[in-house]
């Protein structure tokens, strides 16, 4: 411990975590802590072991999280016979700091008994944890607060990368779920089996975020946290119409917190495609205000039903990786979570600042997005613009080697889903409306000839729709 001396005045109190990190105090004032529920929580565990699985799946209380150096030395020990089927008493936690050299820094079995005896009540082991857990996080937002004034007096950024840092560090301290940079073989196969058992539970059922097209769930699972999907197809397909109406159904029928990142079309034109898609009135009469009796009511009926929706618009046609990061953790922070990202298109993004290499600069763009579906945990839908290479050829579905200015396009996405529409080339088309969606790319699952999802068009109603078993014979006029 030592002290500094702010503008020569106050005397503060710099202190230790136990990690090494210092933590700022009012000088004689220890950091936020409660040694006495860290013992009721050790003392609870030493008496009934069972509390283990509770405290470390359920509540994920970890050493780091004990102010006291020799209590996260004792929690050490207990985990590390948990998670090798021992029991965990008084003895065999001073065998285990024993062999690992650690039981005098501890205190010596004397102290590790002396825990039982002041435990208030085994039923409010959670509680105390809590109190642990909480404490330990108010010591982390000091940390952080510290760090941050230390860059600003420093001066080591310019202040929209210091704005950038804050952000970042506050909002990791909103996760509840900390992961470290590594994680063993043997918590990786536990997350595994955990995410197999769901799956197992589930009946078949989908585990992600659906989409509202039941094909496409069924072959994609829905759509996951962590993972970037690319939905590709040349101008005037429909990209944009079938991510909004993803989007929509997570807001409003999931009700997932949605960010809406269109850098191609204003806030206007994507609600007036949202009214028409969502109430029945067409898109023309919408455009052109020629409503009919009865519109209003529908109009406002949908109106009311957006008002419930978390669906975010960005209206940004300058957008860099930078910027949409910042507005995806302020929707993060705000809603207590972020499920959906979509960007509408990622060529169209900024660099800041440019390569001079237009590939490059779309690379990067693409690696940025996967960061940002990792960082946020969120599945990130990006469109992307296909090149004109596929209107050559006679079979215009496109492939992955028809994605525009970049192969990192590939290489980031975790799934790439490109759209064909027969009656786009061809006014005759015996299908017309009928798009197929054309899994290229999924690391964990099906995709090729055979991941073919068909849906239908209506392009009154900007809308896409599960493909009917008798498609109609003509559109819904205008």
């Amino acid at each position: 411990m030592h002290h500094i001396h702010p503008g020569g005045s106050s005397v503060s109190t710099i202190v230790t975590n136990g990690r090494g990190t210092p933590v700022p105090s009012a000088a004689g004032v220890a950091p936020p802590q409660d040694l006495e529920a860290e013992q009721s929580v050790l003392g609870a565990i030493l008496l009934s072991d069972r509390a283990m699985f509770g405290l470390v799946v359920e509540e994920e209380l970890k050493p780091e999280d004990f102010y006291r150096d020799r209590h996260r030395l004792i929690y050490t020990a207990m985990l590390e016979l948990y998670r090798d089927g021992e029991p965990v008493d008084v003895l065999t936690v001073s065998d285990q700091l024993q062999r690992d050299g650690m039981l005098q820094q501890a205190g010596g079995k004397a102290a590790i008994d002396e825990l039982t005896g002041g435990v208030p009540g085994m039923g409010a082991i959670r509680r105390y944890a809590r109190i642990v857990t909480d404490l330990a996080r108010t010591r982390e937002l000091l940390i952080a607060t510290y760090e941050i004034q230390g860059a600003i007096s420093e001066r080591r950024h310019d202040g929209a990368e210091l704005l950038a840092d804050a952000e970042r560090r506050i909002f990791r301290l909103g996760q509840t779920a900390r992961r470290t940079s590594d994680v063993s073989l043997r918590d990786a196969m536990a997350t595994e089996m955990a995410r197999l058992q769901e799956l197992a539970d589930s009946d078949g059922k989908v585990t992600g975020m659906r989409t509202g097209f039941s094909g496409l769930d069924e072959l994609l699972n829905g759509l996951h946290g962590g993972r970037l999907y690319v939905v590709a197809a040349r101008p005037g397909m429909g990209k944009t119409t079938v991510a909004q109406n993803i989007a929509v159904h997570g807001a409003l029928r999931e009700n997932a917190s949605v960010l809406f990142a269109s850098l191609e079309m204003g806030e206007s034109e994507l609600v007036q495609r949202h009214l028409a898609s969502e109430s029945g009135v067409t898109g023309d009469r919408i455009q052109r205000g020629a409503l009919r009796e009865g519109d209003w009511r529908k109009l406002l009926r949908t109106a009311a039903d957006g008002d419930k929706a978390r669906f975010f618009i960005l209206d940004e046609a300058d957008l860099t990786v930078f910027d949409l990061r910042a507005h995806a953790r302020q929707v993060a922070v705000r809603e207590g979570g972020l499920d959906l990202v979509v960007v509408d298109y990622l060529q169209l993004m900024r660099a800041d600042p440019p390569s001079g290499n237009r590939t490059e600069d779309v690379s990067t763009f693409s690696r940025g997005l996967k960061r940002l579906a990792r960082e946020m945990n969120c599945p990130v839908l990006a469109l992307a613009q296909l090149s004109r290479g596929v209107e050559s050829r006679n079979d215009k579905r496109p492939l992955l080697s028809d994605l525009r200015e970049s192969g990192q396009i590939e290489a980031d996405a975790d799934v790439v889903v490109m759209m064909y529409r027969d009656d786009y080339y061809h006014s005759d088309s015996d299908a017309p409306g009928e798009t197929e969606l054309l899994v290229r790319k999924q690391r964990q699952g099906a995709s090729g000839a055979d991941a073919v999802v068909k849906l239908h068009f209506d392009t009154a109603y900007q809308r896409f729709r599960n493909q009917p078993k008798s498609p109609p014979t003509a559109q819904v006029p205008f």
